[in-house]
């Protein structure tokens, strides 16, 4: 794949509002006969910084509209693609007001993925698992226009307790105003 049929492509997807990519959606956008024609090219252009690779597995579209503050979010979803995935925990309760700290760099995810921790440079990533099913997680999360939904005041204050975090941060009587 030479560059410029790769950014001819990455662009028109760009457009479609996609700038994020694993490497199986690069492999399906640049249609390389050969496996090692294919990692030679995706080495190539990270190279020239055309994508960024924030985690294994994941690119970012470096020429490409940005998800700003959001970016994260759209990386957290191509970790985790296929699952169900809500900000909450102490993410969202920061988002509404009722917590005493505010997690600059740190994103926390519910999943029904797996478990785990990501360090990007758009700032870490923490997935934790719940073993809801979708039906009992759709009433208490909300679209925010987004790339993920995020869990209302009640849904992250009790995944939070389920999870056993600190709870010492969360002002209950805030908490209580959002209900």
């Amino acid at each position: 794949m030479d560059t410029t049929t790769a950014l001819k492509r990455l662009n028109l997807w760009n457009q479609r509002g996609r700038f994020v990519f694993t490497r199986a959606d690069l492999a399906k956008i640049f249609h390389e006969d050969s496996p090692r024609a294919f990692k030679a090219g995706v080495q190539r252009l990270v190279a020239n910084e055309i994508l960024l690779r924030p985690v294994r597995g994941v690119y970012v579209y470096a020429l490409g509209k940005s998800g700003g503050s959001h970016t994260i979010e759209h990386i957290a979803r191509a970790l985790r693609r296929g699952e169900y995935n809500y900000v909450s925990l102490e993410s969202a309760l920061s988002e509404y007001g009722v917590i005493s700290q505010i997690p600059v760099d740190r994103l926390t995810v519910m999943t029904t993925g797996r478990k785990g921790e990501y360090a990007t440079p758009f700032g870490t990533i923490e997935f934790t698992h719940t073993k809801r099913r979708p039906v009992d997680i759709l009433p208490s999360i909300r679209d925010v226009g987004r790339p993920l939904k995020l869990a209302t005041p009640a849904a992250a204050w009790r995944d939070l307790k389920r999870v056993g975090r600190n709870i010492h941060l969360v002002n209950e009587q805030e908490l209580a105003a959002h209900d």
